[in-house]
């Protein structure tokens, strides 16, 4: 995926935005989608980007604190974050079998009006990829059952493994 397309996909949670914001992205890989929410938001914002294994993150908008954390975000969360305006998960929530809990969790972490933006496959089919796959319909239920009034997909594209369609969404309180 290239930067521009991952732009897209999540372009939409931040269309109501235009103030400086703190933004997690968890499991956050090469740091494309660090460099899709540093386009996107107001200089002056921040981003926490984790992940359990050690990344080179690209250079992102200079004007945007960027800030890489090894860690491994399903056994806890750093205790210096907080007051998240949002959490940003792309293809990582797969990888955790208890995600009412997780989310509970990540919760905490943010401001009462904070927002999760997911990507994920639009799948039930687990793979040693993605081992615990939760489908849109999965999703929305998950987040409706946490309290969160608006859930929405935001878009959606096919992904280049097994035909399946990836999708973005957003969950607000």
């Amino acid at each position: 995926m290239t930067l521009t397309e991952a732009i897209n996909m999540i372009n939409p949670a931040f269309q109501d935005s235009g103030n400086i914001e703190k933004w997690a992205d968890l499991g956050c890989g090469s740091g494309l989608y660090t460099s899709a929410i540093a386009e996107i938001l107001s200089d002056g914002s921040e981003i926490y980007s984790i992940d359990k294994d050690n990344q080179t993150l690209p250079i992102v908008n200079p004007g945007i604190k960027t800030e890489f954390i090894q860690h491994d975000f399903s056994k806890g969360f750093p205790k210096h974050i907080e007051n998240l305006d949002g959490i940003l998960m792309a293809n990582s929530l797969h990888y955790i079998l208890d995600k009412e809990q997780l989310l509970r969790n990540l919760k905490l972490k943010m401001k009462p009006k904070g927002r999760f933006v997911i990507i994920e496959y639009d799948t039930q089919r687990a793979n040693s990829w993605v081992p615990y796959p939760i489908s849109f319909i999965e999703l929305k239920e998950l987040f409706a059952k946490l309290g969160y009034s608006k859930i929405e997909k935001i878009a959606q594209r096919k992904s280049v493994y097994r035909n399946d369609v990836m999708y973005a969404a957003i969950a607000e309180y």
